[in-house]
C-alpha cells in the first residue's frame, strides 16, 4: 500500500465510482492508480474535481505511452524485449497526473485508448491540457475529441508519423526539401 495516502479514500473513490472504474493499483507505486473507461472520463475528472474531500482541482501532467504494440511492424535494434501484444487491450494509456491542493494529496489517472480511437479532450475542465494534448497527438497520434486546436506542436506540419510509438524506425530521419534557409544569430548557415 501506498504511504502517507489514506485507505478510507482509495475505497471511497473506487465505491463511489465503481461504473466509471475499471481496476485500481496502490501496490508499488507512489499515488494510487485509477483505470478508467473512456467513454466514463470527462464525468469522473469533473467529479473528482470538486467532490467535498476529494478536490483533485490541479491536473500536474498529462503524457501517455506505447503499451500495446503490434509487435510484428516493430523493427529489431537489439535494444530489449517488447511484450507480446494483447488482444483486447488499449494501444495506448493515457496518464493524467492530479493533485488536489485542499489535502496535498496525488492520484494517477490512466484510460486505454485503442490505435486509431479518440479520447475526450479534458480543456474543457483544465485549460492547462490544451498544450499537453496537442504534445502526445503528435508525438503518439492520439487525437482528443473537443479539442480546441489539434494540431502538431513540436513537429514540423509535414512530419510523417508519430516518433514515441514503439514501432516507429528508429534510424529514421526526414528532410523536407524547399524548407526556409535557416538563420541563427543574424548568420545564415549552410543547408
Amino acid at each position: 500500500m501506498i504511504l502517507d495516502f489514506p485507505k478510507e479514500k482509495v475505497e471511497r473513490i473506487r465505491a463511489r465510482y465503481s461504473d466509471a472504474i475499471e481496476s485500481v493499483e496502490t501496490e508499488n507505486t507512489d499515488a494510487p492508480i485509477f483505470f478508467v473507461k473512456k467513454e466514463r472520463v470527462l464525468e469522473f475528472f469533473k467529479s473528482i474535481r470538486t467532490e467535498e474531500g476529494l478536490e483533485y482541482n490541479f491536473l500536474s501532467d498529462l503524457t501517455a505511452y506505447d503499451d500495446n504494440p503490434p509487435t510484428a511492424s516493430i523493427v529489431d535494434y537489439g535494444l530489449g524485449f517488447v511484450a507480446p501484444e494483447s488482444p483486447g487491450l488499449g494501444r495506448f494509456v493515457m496518464v493524467y497526473q492530479l493533485f488536489s491542493l485542499h489535502s496535498m494529496e496525488r492520484i494517477r489517472v490512466k484510460v486505454r485508448v485503442g490505435d486509431g480511437e479518440e479520447t475526450p479532450s479534458v480543456t474543457p475542465i483544465w485549460k492547462a491540457a490544451n498544450w499537453l494534448e496537442r504534445e502526445v497527438f503528435d508525438m503518439y497520434g492520439i487525437k482528443f475529441s473537443g479539442h480546441p486546436n489539434l494540431r502538431r506542436i513540436l513537429l514540423d506540419d509535414r512530419w510523417v508519423g508519430h516518433p514515441q510509438r514503439k514501432d516507429y524506425p528508429i534510424k529514421r530521419y526526414q528532410r523536407f526539401e524547399g524548407s526556409a534557409t535557416i538563420e541563427s544569430l543574424g548568420m545564415e548557415l549552410d543547408k
